[in-house]
């Protein structure tokens, strides 16, 4: 009897996962309940009750939430796109209802969070949204075939860190943005690093260690930002390419510890776990958003 309802959760999740990518996809089409609801493979009578009961609000809420989601990215990490085209963007046939709708959600207008976000509303706003959606990724067990094995070279990088409460992350990304502006080192020209010494569930919030970095070529002048050279030392790495938010990355990175290194005879490195960004939202859809995760081993 459990085994069939662990199994019926598993299948009512995937469903919900589906559909909140084929959301996430199609943000700049109209929206279309009967094509969601095949998705889900639901009946568009029950589906949009069904997407309330699960998310907590309807969907044509939840997809105003992307697009404003989206639009704060861009104003606060994508300083050359004009604020008129965000709004456009975002659905909003001018500007001025663009403003009132994003001050209303973010207590902020959009010009004011462009040059100073406050996170506060946020994270109060997404997290809990970050976390229902972690919800429909059952963990299926980890594919040994996703996993390969590289020798990573040795990469100096430029290097912002931080530490304190994960929900500070936004604004040292913020700085560090604005220094590669300053500095010409967009991600096209300069590979996009992290360095994750802590899990976020269980370090302390004021213990919590992030880097944020991207490759130079030579050391990094002493700066008011703050910004230092670090290197990431060469050697082997177990290596898995993950699609999505970051923050829903656990279970991969679980699996390897829990399930592959056990069985695969290595031994780790005494070097923490750091990701490569390939793609970034706002710049893909947030589902599309390409991280490769590299484990250090000896």
């Amino acid at each position: 009897m459990e085994e069939a309802k662990d199994k019926g959760m598993g299948r009512y999740k995937q469903r919900f996962q589906r559909v909140l990518e084929k959301v996430d996809g199609t943000l700049d089409q109209p929206l279309d309940i009967a094509a969601l609801a095949e998705v889900a493979a639901y009946s568009r009578f029950h589906f949009q009750r069904q997407f309330s009961a699960f998310l907590g609000l309807g969907i044509a809420d939840y997809r105003r939430l992307l697009k404003l989601k989206r639009a704060g990215h861009k104003l606060a990490f994508r300083q050359d796109c004009p604020v008129t085209d965000i709004a456009y963007d975002a659905g909003y046939e001018n500007l001025e209802s663009f403003s009132r709708a994003f001050k209303r959600t973010f207590g902020q207008s959009p010009t004011a969070f462009r040059a100073a976000p406050d996170w506060t509303i946020w994270h109060r706003t997404y997290d809990p949204l970050t976390d229902l959606k972690g919800q429909t990724m059952p963990e299926t067990g980890l594919d040994f075939d996703r996993i390969r094995i590289v020798d990573f070279p040795e990469t100096l990088v430029a290097v912002l860190e931080h530490q304190g409460t994960p929900a500070g992350l936004p604004a040292t990304v913020r700085r560090f943005v604005d220094w590669r502006r300053e500095n010409a080192l967009p991600p096209s020209r300069s590979a996009t690093f992290n360095i994750l010494y802590d899990d976020p569930k269980t370090a302390a919030p004021e213990d919590y260690r992030f880097d944020v970095c991207c490759s130079v070529s030579q050391a990094v002048p002493e700066n008011s930002q703050g910004v230092i050279t670090k290197t990431i030392p060469g050697g082997r790495c177990a290596v898995i390419e993950h699609h999505g938010s970051l923050d829903h990355a656990d279970a991969d990175i679980r699996a390897l510890y829990r399930d592959w290194l056990p069985q695969s005879g290595e031994e780790l490195r005494d070097y923490p776990l750091f990701v490569q960004r390939i793609s970034f939202f706002p710049d893909v859809p947030e589902h599309e958003a390409k991280t490769e995760i590299f484990l250090p081993l000896m």
